[in-house]
């Protein structure tokens, strides 16, 4: 008798969803009232917080910071990730599980203590600035406190061993034969990367840029602290909103807007992976 797995998670799953759901609600009914001040709301349902959103260039500009520095932390996880998983992946010896067990070591230490390993190593005398000022690359030290910059370094702390664990994965469905064979048929390394390993695992490393996206998009600690109170995405403003300013009903427009925005841009890559899919751009 064939195990039914899919029953033995729908409780996980139902629960999951209706936490999920319903702080949602409770935010996105908020967003079509009125803020009246002090944490109070009108009774009658507007659309004032959109409109005011979709017309203030600052609430604009706010939403595309936030997709911009999300979109740079998830390419350059991205970049620097998929070589150590695949390097991981294809070690032939017990030091592949004792670099991925230091990976996911790495996953569970909290946020806060990487910011402050960021704030040390980007200090004037920390190792980075001394380095490159070693080396005649810098003049004078620079900062990743209270810019874009550091945002985007944050983030990527924060995503990089989630990042490289789920690329190991990815690499691992990519059997070695395929690699040996073009490299006896007179492929380079190089050769071999283009035809073989990136097209093969494209689909699976889209998969895994929309969820390092996606947690860039939410992530809060990390643009606080290192934004400097100068760089605002929205969790941070929804943060400023809510518990600074009171003003829930703009709080829920926020997070509304904000949850929209992933999950168009979530369809919108899933629509153009399948469009490629059906051109035979990308091999599965």
């Amino acid at each position: 008798m064939k195990a039914r797995w899919d029953i033995i998670l729908i409780p996980s799953f139902i629960l999951s969803f209706v936490l999920m759901m319903v702080s949602q609600l409770i935010f996105l009914r908020a967003s079509f009232f009125k803020d009246l001040g002090l944490g109070r709301t009108g009774d009658d349902v507007v659309l004032t917080n959109y409109e005011r959103f979709f017309t203030d260039d600052f609430y604009l500009q706010v939403l595309w910071l936030t997709v911009q520095v999300s979109f740079l932390a998830m390419l350059f996880t991205m970049v620097f990730g998929f070589p150590v998983a695949y390097m991981i992946a294809r070690i032939r010896s017990r030091w592949a599980m004792v670099l991925l067990a230091g990976i996911v070591v790495s996953t569970f230490v909290t946020i806060v203590i990487k910011v402050f390993g960021i704030y040390i190593m980007f200090s004037a005398n920390g190792i980075v600035n001394v380095t490159l000022m070693s080396l005649g690359i810098l003049d004078k030290p620079f900062t990743v406190i209270g810019n874009n910059a550091g945002v985007v370094v944050g983030l990527m702390h924060f995503t990089l061993g989630f990042g490289v664990l789920v690329l190991y994965s990815v690499v691992q469905t990519i059997p070695r034969s395929l690699e040996e064979a073009a490299q006896i048929h007179g492929s380079s390394r190089w050769r071999v990367w283009l035809r073989v390993i990136i097209p093969l695992s494209l689909p699976g490393v889209t998969v895994s840029a929309l969820m390092i996206f996606n947690m860039s998009m939410g992530a809060f600690t990390s643009a606080a602290l290192l934004g400097g109170g100068r760089v605002f995405t929205l969790p941070v403003l929804i943060q400023r909103v809510v518990i600074m300013e009171v003003k829930y009903s703009m709080g829920g427009t926020l997070a509304a807007v904000l949850l929209f925005s992933v999950l168009l841009i979530n369809l919108l890559s899933i629509f153009l992976l399948t469009r490629m899919r059906k051109q035979r751009l990308v091999i599965t």
